[in-house]
């Protein structure tokens, strides 16, 4: 299972500032003004040649010290739940304070890795003025400044150490996550493929507050359903609980092989589905798109085609993926998503011969070469698989700087025209010769 870093503290101490350098964009606002973060942030992160995803716990609505107070330790208590990792952040222009306190003792009693992040350290002044944290007794302690990145890389250092290392082998049954947002039909579908009520259907989004794991072993097929809450958009997500189950989902996300992403065919493609798509894509997992409640949409000649489309336009440039309209409620075409299900895990363990691969590759090279660069040519040497769990390619050259993102998409899809990736993110990386 893949590792899940949470970043915690007590309001306007830097934690959105500090997510954003880590997962490399500017995703969360920031300001001087505590409590901006009113939701839930995560994103991938890679150090060291560990991947790993990044939850910052966010701060909190405007309201008096006992409300923060209450939901600070609410969310210290998740984390600690759910986490593989803590970051506890704290300001050290404002010192040790009553609050900051609290929480070391919360995260002393709990048996996750805690490391402390003292933030705002920005000159040899404040670093002797910040020696005051060594007294809340963490071993893993770091002075660092997150708007500026000082002190960050030995942080990350630090963490990247504790991790599991990710499993490369697979487990002998497929594992598909089914993921959505709340009230898309997630939990329906596991009934009907199970054929009993596993799981608590209603009309209320959210009801399914953890993620649920089934085996199914009907009709020469075998795999396990990990039916996960559902991921709200974030400006819902208000109390803790939906909280607790965005991280169960983001878990299940990593734990699994290919993820069904269920869309309602009556909303399409929200912003919120974007961030689960390209939060699977980011962890290179096989990818379905399900079109449920396709019963319900009043249909012409091409309603179908146009949708797809549509869909295709959004997740581009990663777009080759099976898209299946079902009903759940009617059971049309479940089994031939779990087809498609099936059919992507084998493409992401498919293993192409080395001899095989650099026959193919170089025509296409030779066809289409690199561009040159300031009079110098690329040339690529030689291509081979890496063995690891997902499709990942190594191409050797002599020049691997020079090669920009339009060649490396023209040997992606070079890649997925003579074999069948359909469903899974390739990567592709250029290495000196």
């Amino acid at each position: 299972m893949g590792n899940l870093v949470a970043v915690v503290g007590r309001p306007n101490v830097g934690k959105s500032t500090l997510f954003n350098r880590l997962i490399g964009q500017r995703q969360a606002i920031i300001d001087d003004l505590s409590g901006v973060t009113r939701d839930r942030q995560y994103g991938s992160s890679y150090w060291n040649g560990k991947t790993f995803t990044v939850v910052d716990t966010g701060g909190f609505v405007q309201g008096s010290d006992d409300i923060f107070e209450k939901a600070i330790r609410s969310q210290v208590e998740i984390a600690i739940d759910e986490a593989s990792i803590i970051v506890f952040m704290v300001d050290c222009t404002t010192g040790i304070t009553d609050l900051d306190e609290d929480v070391a003792n919360m995260l002393r009693k709990g048996d996750k890795p805690v490391y402390l992040a003292v933030n705002k350290v920005d000159n040899n002044a404040r670093l002797l003025e910040a020696n005051e944290f060594w007294s809340l007794g963490f071993e893993n302690t770091f002075f660092l400044s997150s708007i500026t990145g000082s002190g960050t890389g030995e942080l990350l250092d630090a963490v990247v150490e504790n991790m599991d290392e990710e499993d490369e082998e697979q487990t002998d049954i497929p594992k598909f996550a089914i993921v959505g947002q709340p009230n898309v039909g997630k939990s329906s579908f596991t009934n009907s493929l199970l054929g009993d009520e596993r799981n608590i259907v209603t009309d209320i989004a959210g009801t399914t507050r953890d993620s649920i794991h089934s085996v199914y072993k009907k009709f020469d097929k075998e795999f396990m359903l990990i039916d996960t809450a559902g991921m709200r958009k974030r400006a819902k997500v208000h109390e803790n609980l939906e909280f607790y189950s965005v991280m169960r989902a983001i878990k299940s996300i990593e734990e699994s092989d290919v993820c069904f992403l269920m869309i309602d065919a009556q909303t399409g493609v929200e912003a919120q589905d974007m961030k689960i798509f390209r939060l699977a894509q980011q962890r290179n997992k096989g990818m379905v798109i399900l079109v449920n409640k396709w019963d319900l949409i009043e249909k012409e000649t091409n309603t179908a085609r146009d949708m797809e489309r549509e869909i295709r336009d959004k997740i581009a440039p990663f777009n080759d993926i099976p898209i299946v309209f079902i009903s759940v409620k009617e059971k049309q075409r479940i089994f031939k998503a779990i087809e498609q299900g099936v059919r992507v895990f084998e493409n992401r363990t498919r293993k192409i011969r080395t001899s095989d691969l650099n026959e193919l590759m170089q025509e296409k090279i030779e066809r289409v070469p690199p561009p040159t660069y300031r009079g110098s040519y690329v040339k690529i040497k030689y291509v081979t698989q890496l063995p690891i769990y997902y499709p990942a390619f190594a191409f050797f050259c002599n020049n691997p700087k020079h090669l920009r993102e339009s060649y490396k998409n023209y040997l992606e899809n070079q890649l997925r025209e003579s074999y069948d990736f359909s469903g899974v993110p390739i990567t592709i990386h250029f290495r000196k010769k």
